[in-house]
């Protein structure tokens, strides 16, 4: 259950071990939580997932208190920490499970994510965001090696050559956002 000074916000910005990493940083982020979200198919796996046809999104669930961090804070962090120009891909990760997206659960959320979007495009970004802006339905946790990924395999190659450009990038860019 949800406390009521939290709110709750799922992205979808690529490989879940990347997004992970990169909102357990921040201030005012209690809990995120790598997952699937925006498919067809009933608890999925990672392998049902990665096949392509389950019409899910590699996500993390992220448990904030909005008075310590301001919603319009995750999304900058978000939009500076995944490319979402792209459909279906993300860097070297391809597949329909690394699309952009916000599943939103307050009509807030969805005005706001909208909106940063859409001031994006109309400053005549080079490439429209092409980020889907939906309602959360379902939330599937993903799978318990997927947990804490980063934090267990900093060693790994795909952490090193991945994850930590992207954690180094929030600790320069949003300082006044860390722990």
């Amino acid at each position: 259950m949800q406390d009521v000074d939290t709110e709750t916000i799922v992205f979808g910005g690529g490989c879940f071990w990347c997004t992970e990493a990169v909102f357990k940083m921040l201030k005012g982020v209690q809990s995120v939580e790598p997952g699937y979200a925006g498919g067809k198919v009933a608890n999925p796996t990672y392998e049902q997932v990665s096949g392509g046809n389950t019409g899910h999104i590699e996500v993390i669930k992220v448990v904030y208190n909005p008075d310590e961090i301001a919603f319009e804070e995750l999304l900058r962090v978000f939009f500076s920490t995944h490319d979402a120009t792209t459909v279906d891909r993300q860097g070297n990760d391809v597949g329909p499970q690394y699309n952009s997206a916000i599943f939103y659960t307050t009509p807030r959320q969805q005005e706001k994510g909208q909106h940063y979007i859409d001031v994006i495009n109309k400053a005549g970004h080079v490439q429209p965001i092409v980020t889907q802006v939906r309602p959360l339905e379902a939330f599937y946790p993903a799978e318990d090696y997927h947990k804490n990924y980063y934090e267990r395999n900093k060693s790994a190659g795909y952490c090193q050559l991945v994850i930590e450009p992207k954690i180094d990038k929030v600790e320069k860019k949003f300082k006044d956002l860390l722990k």
